[in-house]
């Protein structure tokens, strides 16, 4: 199973959802991590749908269509948590645009940096306010990575700023 289906499935042990539902629930719970496009939902769901590992639940309006995790979907959710999970890949398009960054010119550069230190900024801001909003240690511990990371990523444009 791969990660998104996985986050899918985890998603929809809180309760059935619609595909914008879980959308919107990734953004919610585990953007600042783990990304999970509207493509990539409605490409999922239907294949999680044929392996029997959710199945629908009641059409909503403008045709949207409920899903619900089931017994075997919670198996192999499960499952996934517990295996080996490789290693890990962080997939930031700022920061491939910083690396790649040389080929701009320095007008360029410096509003692609910018405007990377105002992303990260705000994201550092967010990951403060989850910190303090967080209701049991892991959801504290996931903030506290999120508040990391954009410390690391605005370190990351201050030394690029500077050389």
């Amino acid at each position: 199973m791969n990660a998104t289906a996985a986050a899918l499935l985890g998603l929809l042990h809180d309760g059935p959802a619609t595909g914008g539902e879980l959308v919107a629930g990734a953004g919610e719970r585990f953007g600042t991590f783990f990304s999970v496009t509207r493509s990539q939902v409605y490409r999922e769901l239907p294949a999680l749908h044929k392996e029997g590992l959710v199945r629908l639940g009641k059409q909503g309006p403008r045709s949207s269509q409920q899903y619900l995790i089931t017994a075997a979907g919670k198996k192999a959710f499960k499952g996934w948590l517990t295996s080996d999970s490789g290693p890990d890949h962080l997939r930031s398009p700022l920061i491939l645009r910083v690396v790649h960054a040389s080929v701009l010119t320095p007008k360029q550069r410096a509003t692609l940096l910018e405007s990377a230190r105002a992303a990260y900024s705000e994201e550092l801001d967010e990951a403060k306010a989850a910190v303090k909003a967080a209701g049991d240690p892991i959801a504290k511990a996931v903030a506290e990575f999120g508040q990391a990371h954009a410390r690391a990523a605005l370190k990351l444009l201050d030394s690029v700023s500077s050389s």
